[in-house]
């Protein structure tokens, strides 16, 4: 996740993202109410810009900006946390996610074939998801609170959750090498979250120490 605040404004502004990473107090409650409600309307009204952007950008425009984002592991990130955030909220509103994704490929494909090379294609998507329950959240917080080794996507999945306090440990012990997607990077980002320091002693362990 990316906690630099003072980026250029995007959907959210430096405000904003203060705000939701706790580093802003609002005085009033009426205050907190208006500060979501402002991000809320903002969030809806950029996706309804991304028709527009689909639609009027240009090609040389739409290259650029993905050189750009291709080319930085932290805005690749972004990408994936863009559609994590899609298919986080349609699922909370009982929508399949294929039912937004699906069509989205095969315009594109289809679009993209009459384009490029004068050609009319037939699309077929297929897109699946089978989930299996590894581990409870409470859990790897008892595992957390006993000093056991958690990995870094349960860490990850208990921070997001919000309802225990990593923080509250001095050091967290982590089992890393069994999750493709995570790296270095990722455990830096995580560590910096949690406003600590990530130490690697084996290749297959790593510490996260939150205070001396």
């Amino acid at each position: 996740m990316n906690t630099d605040i003072d980026r250029d404004r995007g959907i959210l502004t430096p405000a904003d993202r203060a705000f939701l990473l706790g580093e802003r107090e609002m005085g009033h409650e009426q205050s907190r109410r208006n500060a979501e409600a402002r991000i809320r309307r903002r969030v809806i009204d950029s996706v309804l810009d991304f028709d527009l952007l689909l639609h009027t950008l240009s090609e040389k425009d739409r290259r650029q900006v993905f050189e750009e984002l291709t080319d930085d592991p932290d805005s690749l990130d972004g990408l994936k946390a863009m559609l994590a955030f899609a298919y986080i909220g349609t699922d909370e509103q009982g929508l399949d996610f294929a039912d937004v994704l699906v069509p989205a490929v095969r315009h594109s494909e289809e679009a993209c074939a009459a384009s490029r090379r004068g050609a009319n294609v037939s699309v077929d998507v297929t897109f699946e998801v089978e989930t299996s329950v590894e581990s409870t959240l409470e859990g790897v917080a008892d595992r957390l609170e006993a000093g056991e080794p958690v990995t870094p996507r349960e860490l990850f999945s208990l921070v997001m959750q919000g309802e225990h306090d990593p923080g509250e440990h001095d050091r967290i012990a982590l089992a890393v090498g069994g999750e493709a997607d995570v790296d270095d990077q990722f455990l830096e980002r995580l560590a910096a979250y949690l406003e600590g320091e990530v130490r690697r002693p084996t290749p297959s362990r790593a510490v996260i120490r939150l205070s001396d």
